[in-house]
């Protein structure tokens, strides 16, 4: 059967590997944030320049999709209020959000963020890429209270996902 598609082939997964590499990317960019007290645009606009290439490539040289990045990094920055809300309720009191570590703080905003603006993409798929980030810096405890919250949090914010007819 001949291939009837226009355009370059890509690998399979490429596009995966692209917005895995992006929802890392603006981890470390909401980490920059959160040590330095930067700007969001600011941020974005460094890791375009000098990291991950511009926004509007198509293809640059990390491989991240760079809208997406940018997208979380701007989306965390604007509801940040809310989402270190929604965390702080998800989290112990005995474990309050300031008392996390920095990284791990970024990233459980950064899947909050994903939670509440990307309907598009299943709880399931947001809770899986952020524990993989999350055991790219951890090796204790972090992992498991990362999976802990962001499996609260979901449950919470997207229960129509958890019900067999959100299974499909």
């Amino acid at each position: 059967m001949a291939d009837t598609s226009s355009g370059p082939r890509r690998k399979p997964g490429a596009a995966r590997e692209k917005r895995s590499n992006a929802r890392l990317a603006a981890v470390q960019a909401l980490y920059q944030i959160d040590l330095t007290g930067g700007n969001a645009n600011a941020v974005v606009r460094e890791f375009a320049e000098h990291r991950i290439g511009p926004e509007e490539a198509q293809e640059v040289p990390d491989s991240v999709d760079g809208p997406m990045f940018a997208g979380i990094v701007r989306g965390v920055a604007a509801r940040r209020a809310e989402i270190d809300d929604l965390l702080g309720r998800a989290l112990t009191p005995a474990w309050p959000l300031e008392r996390l570590e920095r990284i791990l703080r970024c990233l459980l905003q950064a899947a909050t963020y994903e939670f509440l603006d990307r309907p598009d993409v299943p709880v399931r798929v947001v809770i899986n890429e952020y524990l993989e980030i999350a055991h790219a810096f951890f090796s204790g405890p972090e992992t498991k209270l990362a999976n802990g919250v962001l499996d609260r949090l979901a449950h919470d914010l997207r229960p129509h996902e958890w019900t067999d007819a959100g299974r499909a």
